[in-house]
């Protein structure tokens, strides 16, 4: 199975992309593993949010497959720890899925139709980051996963 992270528009900070590259890097050593930056929708200032939501929720739904597994990255989502993450993750490898996709939205979140497509919902915390950060923040625990499932000791260093 592969593993990948979407997210919707560019990263504007260096620090961001270099800290994401890096844990990028460092996951090609546990899983298939792929960083996809949807592109911003043009036009995105003449939009109205819910305009904006459904312009990026079309653009993410033409993009999956039937066998994807599709968790959002939204503030109403399930908690974990770094452990019960770890869990969630060795479990869903397991299965028969092809792709696991995380999915980071725009500034508005999601669409009713992707809200609907989804097959869970994840929340890093219940504050509010930026989505720039949120894929810093979400790579990070990812890698962290890994070193759990993996008994090494980068989760207690």
């Amino acid at each position: 199975m592969k593993t990948e992270l979407w997210a919707i528009g560019k990263t504007n900070e260096r620090y961001l992309e270099e800290g994401m590259e890096l844990y990028r890097k460092r996951l090609a050593h546990y899983l298939k593993f792929g960083l996809e930056i949807l592109p911003d929708i043009k036009k995105a200032g003449k939009m109205n949010s819910e305009q904006l939501k459904n312009k990026e929720g079309e653009t993410v739904l033409q993009r999956l497959k039937a066998g994807d597994y599709l968790v959002l990255l939204d503030e109403s989502g399930k908690q974990y720890t770094s452990e019960s993450f770890a869990g969630f993750l060795d479990h869903r490898m397991q299965l028969s899925h092809k792709r696991i996709i995380f999915l980071i939205g725009g500034a508005f979140g999601f669409s009713p139709e992707l809200y609907a497509r989804a097959d869970g919902k994840l929340s890093l915390s219940r504050m509010t980051f930026s989505h720039q950060m949120v894929r810093l923040f979400f790579l990070e625990q990812l890698y962290r996963a890994m070193t759990i499932l993996n008994n090494e000791p980068y989760h207690n260093a």
